[in-house]
């Protein structure tokens, strides 16, 4: 089991800073998700910890072992890259058998740890067909497995399922995942799909311009983002302008565009006036239903159904709440109550306070 740690990583080509002053540790055992836009650095920030490129600056450690300058070969790391980089002449046990070959390890040992490597990923009685003989998600198993059959302690993936359709992604999220889990891998995984990050990661850092913008478990980010910049990237949010008008041990009240509201969700530095900024994804509004519940104690909003998406088990609405166009947000309902709401009708909603959240910037 290996914990990696980045103590204040920086990788500049010239004037260019790709990857600004990192510092990370990555638990033992972890599936951590390396997230952000394209050119955001997080790429080549996979491919230090591999031992592809030296950084600029800063200090690497897997577990208490300085590993800044140590070879990719001798890291006990295995790479999963995005082109899944199989031999077209080789059998799929050939290429799962070519890092062990190039490591001298004996016959016998080769191919008890090839098998254990193709049952891991489910593909034990494709041995002997060719990578162009397999579809996609295949591929990705062989990829997959040759990673795993030099037995590393740290798994690396670079967006290994950006070349498969939506469903294959959506099987192979799980399957990723259940093997990582059952050989007990540290896990560093890059990718710009933030559903693929909230769907699969333990913790995630979002990366913006070489920086980490914010840290931590998928439900924590998702529910509590820091900044515009991190609501924005992950998923759908209401980006509400805002001004203070009262604040108490229970929390903060605000003057908004849609209404009055409160927020019990708010940034340590928050200055006791002025203007603020507030994320509230579409589906913490609820349809209002007159008690003072939970879904009432954040505030209450009316307005104008102006645009209505039907998306199975949910709707989507677009209501106006007041004549400002800052006044308009996005309402992701389930149950008879979206189902029923259509283009022109009044709709009274509600908010729970600690789905109100101001931003840091």
């Amino acid at each position: 089991m290996t914990t990696i740690r980045m103590d204040g990583i920086v990788k500049r080509y010239g004037t260019v800073t790709a990857v600004d002053g990192i510092d990370l540790t990555i638990e033992s055992g972890e599936l951590f998700f390396l997230l952000g836009p394209s050119g955001c650095g997080k790429t080549t920030l996979l491919r230090m910890v591999a031992g592809f490129l030296e950084p600029t600056e800063g200090r690497l450690f897997f577990n208490d072992t300085d590993v800044t300058w140590l070879a990719a070969n001798k890291r006990q790391t295995g790479m999963v890259f995005q082109s899944y980089a199989l031999w077209p002449h080789m059998s799929v046990r050939q290429n799962v058998a070519y890092g062990l070959e190039v490591r001298k390890v004996t016959s016998g040992e080769r191919d008890r740890r090839v098998n254990d490597a193709l049952e891991a990923v489910q593909m034990g009685a494709l041995g002997d067909r060719r990578p162009n003989e397999l579809s996609g998600g295949q591929q990705q198993r062989v990829a997959l497995a040759r990673a795993l059959v030099v037995e590393p302690s740290v798994v690396l993936l670079d967006e290994p399922l950006s070349n498969l359709d939506a469903r294959l992604r959506q099987s192979m999220r799980s399957e990723i995942r259940r093997i990582c889990k059952d050989h007990g891998l540290t896990g560093v995984y890059v990718t710009h799909d933030q559903e693929e990050a909230l769907s699969m990661a333990d913790r995630i850092a979002l990366l913006r311009d070489g920086q980490v913008q914010q840290c931590g478990t998928p439900e924590g980010m998702y529910g509590r983002p820091e900044s515009r910049f991190v609501a924005e990237f992950l998923g759908d949010t209401n980006l509400v302008s805002a001004s203070i008008c009262g604040q108490d041990k229970d929390g903060v009240s605000l003057e908004t565009p849609i209404g009055p509201l409160r927020s019990t969700c708010v940034p340590d530095d928050l200055p006791e006036a002025g203007n603020v900024t507030c994320s509230i994804r579409p589906e913490a509004f609820r349809a209002a239903s007159g008690d003072q519940s939970r879904f009432g104690s954040g505030g209450r909003a009316g307005g104008r159904v102006i645009g209505r998406m039907f998306l199975g088990e949910r709707c989507r609405l677009t209501v106006q709440c007041g004549d400002q166009d800052e006044a308009v947000i996005d309402v992701l309902e389930i149950g008879d109550a979206a189902r029923r709401s259509a283009v022109g009708d009044t709709v009274s909603l509600e908010i729970a306070a600690d789905d109100v959240v101001i931003l840091a910037d």
